[in-house]
């Protein structure tokens, strides 16, 4: 990519939705990038504080615009955005592109496509967020632009704060994938490029379950060696899963996979690994989720891993023992010893 303008559409305001619109701010040339919020209050108080409740600490640079108007979503610096990135929670992608299809369909001709950040699965559909997207985007008769996701070891609370971190944009088309690498990438993040968005997506979506059961022991104070069996465990589950689905083996053990999940597993500020220490120490899952400001996308996510395992004959045991944890089927010391006591057998990796 040899554009030095970048123009950027950013679809949600929450934590990865900010961090993204300020690394691209902070890229060369001059950049022009919206941030799109579903709430119109949300956006106003934003726009003129440049502040928000979700990040404490972060101001979002002047050059970001800030809209909910679906219909000037797409067009920063009044020109069309040739990069969209969706950061939308998982179960409210389809809503959300269901307000912005249309405005969508005026600029899909000279876009390169559509960068999602969202790690999760839809419930009712067990459907990626990418193919959500081209579902809803086909759904009014427009054809699906080039998807990708980008993903990887990425607190959002660290990159505000200018943290090293790395990422890959996976997608079939090169040319979103360079661009994604090229307009994001900056003297704190360092962006590869890859073309399995599959492995890459299921690699976000799954370590978020496998985290609520990192926490759990965290709970339990159980220990490091517990923890590092699980994340060991939980790794060769999500490979698994993503092989049986046509993923390739590698990605699991690359950046979107063991990266992600390290991260995500031992970070103190990740929501899931939170979550599940909460569910650790008796606290009821109502009750963490009505005081927790975030989304944390493993709660839903669970059931549709654990279905998806199902549908796929892969076994699961790590996903299905969260869930049962979170249906309240057991308690966290319960689940231990289910896993405990499992018939003995030769260590299978992926």
């Amino acid at each position: 990519m040899n554009d030095p303008s970048p123009r950027i559409t950013i679809i949600g305001d929450g934590q990865m939705g900010l961090v993204l619109a300020a690394v691209a701010a902070a890229g060369d040339g001059q950049p022009a990038i919206t941030l799109w919020s579903h709430d119109a209050d949300e956006a106003s108080a934003l726009a003129q504080t440049r502040r928000s409740a979700r990040l404490p600490h972060f101001e979002l640079d002047p050059i970001v615009r800030v809209t909910a108007d679906a219909s000037r979503a797409f067009h920063p610096g009044g020109e069309a955005a040739p990069l969209v990135i969706s950061a939308v929670p998982a179960q409210f992608v389809r809503s959300v592109w269901q307000r912005l299809a249309e405005p969508f369909a005026d600029i899909a001709d000279t876009s390169l496509g559509v960068m999602s950040v969202t790690k999760g699965v839809e419930v009712d559909t067990l459907l990626r967020p990418t193919q959500v997207i081209a579902d809803v985007l086909s759904n009014v008769g427009i054809e699906a632009p080039a998807l990708g996701v980008l993903s990887g070891p990425t607190i959002a609370s660290e990159l505000a704060r200018g943290m090293p971190a790395t990422m890959i944009a996976a997608a079939e088309s090169p040319d979103l994938a360079d661009a994604t690498q090229h307009w994001l990438s900056s003297s704190y993040l360092r962006i590869y490029t890859g073309d399995d968005a599959l492995g890459v997506e299921l690699a976000g979506a799954c370590k978020n379950v496998i985290a609520l059961a990192a926490g759990m022991l965290d709970g339990l104070k159980a220990g490091y060696n517990a923890k590092s069996a699980l994340l060991a465990r939980g790794l060769a589950e999500i490979a698994r899963l993503g092989v049986a689905l046509g993923a390739n083996r590698e990605t699991f053990f690359g950046l979107a996979g063991a990266g992600d999940l390290a991260t995500t597993c031992f970070s103190p500020e990740g929501r899931n690994r939170s979550c599940g220490e909460a569910l650790g120490k008796g606290e009821p899952l109502e009750s963490y989720l009505a005081r927790t400001a975030s989304v944390v996308e493993g709660v839903s996510t669970c059931a549709a891993v654990v279905a998806l395992a199902h549908n796929t004959s892969v076994e699961m045991p790590i996903c299905e023992t969260v869930h049962a944890v979170l249906t309240k089927a057991i308690d966290p010391i319960d689940g231990i010893t289910r896993l405990m006591s499992r018939e003995l057998k030769r260590e299978r990796v992926g």
